[in-house]
């Protein structure tokens, strides 16, 4: 905390960061509003405890200021699913549809980009768009719950894209531990299967879990995400009960960084993220046309 200070430094934690983690960050959150909120500081240096795609992402709506990342092999798998030649192929393919990017997804993907979405926002975004085929990359779960919604044709890229971790969470998880807990309100995040999400009492990203859970009454929650989850609902609402579905779906990327690492990475200003200027230029560009279209 003493060096956070004195290199003018803010850490932003994503909500499935370790719980050591999660409590020296200044803010906790989702890896967009991590990065918006980052705006609003007078920091001169941003520490992103996240997947590289994150860190890059801040970069991006903070040009100026230095970001870094504790562990640069901190990958997410999904983001590694597609690539540009995969997109260039169905921009071709399906000329006249929009292309819409989920935030996870590499920095040179979003680039292409018409919309660019997260789990929260997804589904407004889409509804809004007036084409009624829709090109979406890379969560071919999300895009099926969204198209699902809509009644719009959304065309995955990659047809199979998916979180690993969020796919260890079944419809059978589910109802094995509805059956255990049965006063339990079950939240689930839009990456799951079908199958999971059809149990649900509430679909939602991490952001929106919060926001659900803090109006509600219930006072015991099966949580279907990433386990780091958990560290923070607990933290936030210490009177009520949080049991993950499935406790051992983790993100391996983002388990990479611990608290020894985020020290060593603000102590040595290692590693610096960069992102080419054009590139972060065109994914600007279609934030702000997302962010137009949603309001």
């Amino acid at each position: 905390m003493k060096l956070k200070k004195d290199k003018n430094a803010v850490i932003l934690a994503h909500n499935y960061q370790d719980k050591e983690v999660q409590e020296v960050a200044d803010i906790v959150g989702d890896s967009l509003k991590l990065s918006l909120a980052a705006r609003e500081t007078d920091a001169d240096i941003i520490l992103f405890a996240g997947v590289k795609f994150m860190a890059e992402q801040a970069k991006v709506l903070n040009p100026e200021k230095k970001v870094l990342i504790p562990d640069p092999s901190s990958l997410c798998s999904l983001a590694a699913m597609v690539n540009e030649e995969m997109v260039k192929e169905y921009k071709e393919r399906y000329p006249d549809a929009p292309l819409v990017v989920y935030v996870n997804s590499p920095i040179e993907i979003k680039a292409m980009a018409d919309y660019i979405v997260t789990s929260a926002n997804a589904l407004d975004v889409i509804s809004k768009l007036e084409s009624d085929v829709v090109l979406f990359s890379p969560d071919s779960n999300l895009a099926n719950w969204v198209a699902e919604k809509t009644g719009k044709k959304i065309i995955t890229i990659p047809p199979t894209g998916h979180c690993y971790v969020h796919l260890l969470i079944t419809g059978y998880d589910v109802i094995r531990m509805k059956e255990k807990y049965p006063d339990a309100v079950v939240m689930v995040h839009p990456e799951v299967p079908k199958e999971a999400k059809r149990y649900a009492d509430f679909i939602g990203g991490t952001g929106a879990m919060v926001k659900f859970v803090s109006k509600s009454n219930a006072r015991r929650f099966l949580v279907g995400t990433e386990v780091g989850m958990l560290n923070r609902l607990r933290r936030e609402f210490p009177k009520k009960q949080f049991i993950p579905i499935v406790d051992k779906a983790q993100c391996i990327g983002m388990k990479k960084i611990n608290i020894e690492k985020v020290y060593w990475s603000l102590l040595d200003e290692v590693y610096e993220v960069e992102v080419d200027q054009k590139i972060a230029k065109r994914v600007r560009e279609a934030l702000e046309r997302t962010f137009a279209l949603t309001g």
